[in-house]
């Protein structure tokens, strides 16, 4: 599965890579909303949330659904200011119809199911649609969108009052030294756009993100599969810190495509494809190779002693090492007469902390 972004004939100056302090701010609201997707920042959301007030600790939980499980489309501006308040003036001059339908389709859960014309403000169907699906998901999900439906001018208005207190509580200091790492990044992005060409500046986007062959088309690896077209747009970047693991892409009928990508660790490594993933979880599987990982774990080990240390035949441990060998989790070096494998610690370590202590205990 995939979404599509038809670029054919689009001028090169219309894919742009900007900074955006709105969406920075949708990002980490995320985090504090999911911090188990972001473990490496769980210290930092565990502070933020203890030092919230409790009248904005509430504000945040009753909005959630804008930024939980997806982000609202208004959330990652097409057109990134240099302030957050420019940016949330640029989603004041959206029309209530618009906001709503994004606030609801975000808010009713990961499927995004949309609300097709005559708006939920004006048609009684379509306004009993989306409170039915509200509904099931939850009663603060239900009583955000009754809101939202009988009053959205006051929503709006205490939705942007809240990112304001965020501002002021946590925002400003994050974005500080969060700036500076999107700038680097925005550096990097600009001159490969420059020098070697639109292909190339997507490549250092995500490894989820790629052109086509022909050009005409930016393909974005997500479980949506899906289309949109920017000919009279453009499309933007938009590098973020917080949002790591995350590429949230807006591609709704009507706005134009936004793409919030992670930026790189600052020693980033080449990204891990989906196929190797499934080759190691696939060499796990079998519990005589978990047992060789284990012997593995405490010291590079030739295929005798292996065969030793289980009562297995010596083509038995060469099979499974083999497999092993393939997924990438074992390094083979000859010493002499023997061939000494040894644990790919670090390969093994990104798939998981259960499993490394699994193999390390």
């Amino acid at each position: 599965m995939a979404l599509r972004i038809d670029i054919s004939g689009m001028p090169s100056e219309r894919l742009r890579f900007a900074a955006s302090p709105l969406a920075e701010l949708t990002a980490m609201l995320h985090v504090l909303a999911e911090p188990g997707h972001h473990p490496q920042l769980a210290g930092w959301a565990g502070e933020v949330w203890a030092g919230l007030p409790p009248e904005l600790a509430e504000r945040l939980r009753e909005a959630e659904f804008l930024w939980r499980a997806s982000q609202a489309d208004f959330l990652l501006p097409a057109r990134p200011r240099p302030t957050l308040a420019e940016e949330l003036d640029g989603v004041d001059r959206i029309d209530d119809e618009t906001y709503v339908t994004a606030a609801l389709v975000t808010t009713c859960g990961g499927s995004r199911v949309h609300f097709a014309a005559p708006s939920p403000l004006t048609d009684a169907t379509a306004r009993e649609r989306a409170l039915e699906v509200a509904q099931a998901r939850g009663a603060r999900q239900e009583a955000f969108a009754e809101r939202l439906l009988a009053d959205p001018g006051a929503v709006r208005a205490r939705v942007r009052h809240t990112l304001e207190q965020c501002a002021e509580a946590f925002f400003d200091a994050a974005w500080t030294g969060v700036a500076v790492q999107l700038a680097t990044d925005l550096r990097v992005k600009h001159d490969l756009l420059r020098r070697q060409g639109v292909g190339a500046a997507l490549a250092s986007v995500s490894g989820a993100v790629t052109l086509a062959p022909d050009g005409d088309c930016i393909i974005v690896d997500k479980l949506q599969d899906k289309a949109t077209a920017a000919h009279g747009t453009g499309v933007t970047f938009i590098p973020s810190v917080f949002g790591r693991p995350h590429l949230a892409v807006v591609h709704a009928p009507g706005w134009q495509p936004v793409v919030q990508y992670p930026v790189a660790e600052p020693t980033p490594a080449e990204p891990v494809p989906l196929e190797t993933v499934t080759l190691r979880l696939e060499a796990l599987a079998h519990p005589v190779r978990l047992r060789l990982l284990r012997t593995l774990a405490r010291g590079p080990h030739t295929t005798g002693e292996l065969a030793h240390a289980w009562e297995l035949s010596p083509p038995e441990v060469s099979r499974h090492l083999a497999v092993l060998r393939r997924a990438g989790l074992l390094t083979a070096r000859r010493h002499g007469r023997y061939v000494r494998y040894t644990l790919n610690l670090s390969d093994l370590t990104a798939l998981g902390t259960d499993l490394l202590a699994a193999v390390l205990r």
